[in-house]
């Protein structure tokens, strides 16, 4: 039976070794054992390597290390907290509370290119706001020590002042990693929407040229955020902020919105056309079209023609027919430039505008109402965002028709990304709906309801998605696309050998009882399916089999027993499970000090084995 590799499987997705094979698979020459040769490669290149010292980039103090930190594997966990969820046996919504840096390299493995869309509202580096700590080696730690998880001394964070000399550095260093992590879980249809202000709205381009690829950006989107302009403002009164867009691949196409009254009432019929509403069409072009220049007499003898450097839209032919149809509209009086109209019958759903109006989407008043009404007694966001303006970007990435669609927002505040698709779902006229992974540091605020922006975060989820459940049938889809589960980041619940240890008796020990003594086995079996790259919204049967308890992942796919003294009768009935689920591949994984000796354990590969299960590991 072979066990669980803590350099392999304690730890997420290595990144610079998923690089190397791929670099491998494309040039096999230019890696040996292991290694990259560099000359080899350039060699292979020829003429392609730009190493000039002076050249087109996008540089900062520190690129190097947040390159590092984004490929280095974390070696935490996320703990499941069934008590703080909703709906924990059905729902298919994740909620994590932690470093968004390390919960996106835990995800790597379980939700790589899974994502269809992912919304952030990072700090805008304003100099008031929390600035994640990233240290690099020991990023973890600081963050155990942060949650108090770990002893510390005085241990404390804060804002990025402004008077700080790495004042843009250290914002460019937060966000950097985390968005090469994004990139990775993003879906080739998927496509990020980044909202941001003027303090860094430069620098988050140019990082999001370099990860996404200048050729992936779609569009800056303008925000209409203030209900009326703020006469207090020293210079100008800043009514809006940005929301960049970049896909994942640039033939990426937004969805069309569906067509508002306010976009239909432009249409008119004051000619009672039989075929309804239109509006008047220009019917010149900029562009030179070879019959494209003719004249044409109205029905009162006035004769028209293109003015210089335009052109007809339309042939002459074309033209003539559409006037025979009644098409054309020489004004009211017949003695009007001609216009081809556009039917309202005829015209397709809205391209999506990159001018975001408050009246459409909400503004910075609409959303601090939206918490009020929930929470009457707690202070709002200085920044928040409006229900309607996530939804707006719903919309566009995953449109009507498309259910399942994975929606993560990893500075998730308020959880007004969750809100949104929870209303989305219920506006959904089929039985599917779209989910969230929803990731927020429980970071320290100054109420006296709630004791951080998590669990602000978590109360409005519930409070929502227990409001919308009595709205409606008690269906099990609705079940399924509301409520949340709820994970925490903390160290491995598997204990690590440690070589430096002076005592060898307690380490010889702790090596065979190697789960952490106030862990649970929920907790390690979650942290397993983080290591196997399953979902963590998984179905998870338990069973009773001789006494002890046998988790049954995914309709079989895993299945898992974590309890001390197991028999052989336990081992055949596991082996029993394959014939009754019929799962196309069966794994078993066991705890290494489970077993009372190595006859039974040897017996249980064999046993397993017969029953047509050849993945056996022990941790």
């Amino acid at each position: 039976m072979d066990k669980l590799d803590p350099k392999t499987d304690g730890a997420s997705k290595d990144i610079t070794a998923e690089n190397i094979e791929a670099l491998k698979g494309l040039f096999p020459e230019c890696v040996t054992e292991g290694k990259v040769d560099f000359d080899v490669l350039r060699e292979l290149l020829g003429g392609e390597i730009d190493d000039r010292p002076e050249r087109y980039s996008f540089t900062w103090n520190g690129k190097s290390l947040a390159r590092r930190i984004a490929q280095t594997p974390s070696t935490g966990t996320l703990r499941p907290c069934p008590e703080e969820s909703v709906n924990w046996d059905t729902t298919q919504n994740i909620f994590i509370e932690g470093d968004n840096l390390e919960v996106l390299k835990l995800l790597q493995k379980s939700y790589h290119k899974r994502v269809k869309m992912i919304y952030i509202d990072p700090p805008y580096n304003t100099g008031n706001e929390f600035i994640y700590p990233d240290k690099y080696q020991d990023n973890l730690d600081t963050y155990l020590m942060y949650t108090g998880q770990v002893d510390s001394e005085g241990f404390q964070l804060g804002a990025n002042a402004e008077s700080s000399g790495r004042y843009h550095t250290n914002w460019i260093n937060m966000m950097y990693p985390r968005l090469k992590l994004a990139r990775n879980l993003l879906r080739d249809d998927g496509a990020i929407f980044a909202s941001i202000d003027d303090h860094e709205i430069h620098n988050l381009r140019h990082i999001m040229d370099e990860v996404f690829g200048p050729e992936n950006f779609v569009a800056t989107v303008i925000w209409e955020k203030a209900d009326s302009p703020r006469n207090s403002a020293r210079q100008f009164s800043e009514d809006h902020d940005y929301i960049l867009v970049y896909s994942r691949d640039p033939e990426w196409a937004p969805k069309r919105l569906a067509r508002t009254d306010e976009a239909n009432a432009i249409y008119e019929n004051p000619d009672d056309d039989p075929r309804g509403a239109w509006i008047a069409g220009d019917p010149f072009a900029n562009k030179p079209y070879s019959k494209g220049r003719y004249q044409i007499k109205g029905p009162t003898g006035r004769v028209f023609e293109p003015p210089p450097g335009r052109f007809w839209r339309i042939s002459e032919e074309k033209f003539h027919e559409l006037d025979r149809q009644g098409r054309i509209w020489w004004g009211p009086t017949n003695n009007a430039r001609p216009s081809i109209k556009k039917y309202l019958s005829e015209v397709a759903d809205l391209v999506p505008r990159t001018l975001w109006r408050k009246e459409q989407v909400g503004s910075n008043r609409t959303s601090k109402n939206e918490i009020r009404a929930l929470f009457p007694d707690t202070p709002s966001f200085d920044t928040p965002k409006p229900v309607g303006l996530i939804d707006r970007a719903l919309r566009i990435s995953v449109g009507e028709a498309e259910d399942d669609a994975l929606i993560m927002d990893f500075f998730a505040g308020s959880g007004t990304t969750g809100d949104a698709v929870y209303r989305m779902n219920m506006d959904k006229e089929s039985e599917g709906g779209v989910r969230f992974i929803l990731v927020q540091l429980p970071e320290p605020i100054e109420n006296d309801k709630f004791e951080t922006i998590a669990d602000i975060a978590k109360s409005r989820l519930s409070g929502v998605s227990n409001l919308l459940a009595k709205g409606g049938s008690e269906t099990s889809t609705r079940d399924q696309y509301l409520g949340f589960r709820v994970f925490k980041l903390s160290d491995s619940s598997v204990k690590q050998w440690d070589t430096h240890c002076n005592d060898l008796e307690p380490a010889l020990l702790n090596a065979i009882e190697n789960i952490k003594s106030d862990r649970t086995e929920r907790d390690v079996l979650f942290e397993i399916l983080l290591k196997y790259g399953l979902d963590l919204a998984v179905s998870v049967e338990e069973r009773q089999i001789e006494g002890k308890t046998v988790y049954i992942v995914g309709a079989g796919a895993l299945v898992v027993c974590l309890a001390d003294g197991i028999t052989l009768g336990v081992v055949e009935g596991i082996a029993a499970l394959k014939a009754e689920l019929q799962p196309e591949i069966m794994r078993v994984v066991f705890k290494d000090a489970g077993f009372p000796n190595d006859v039974v354990k040897t017996n249980t590969v064999q046993i397993l084995r017969h029953a047509g299960i050849e993945d056996v590991k022990s941790l």
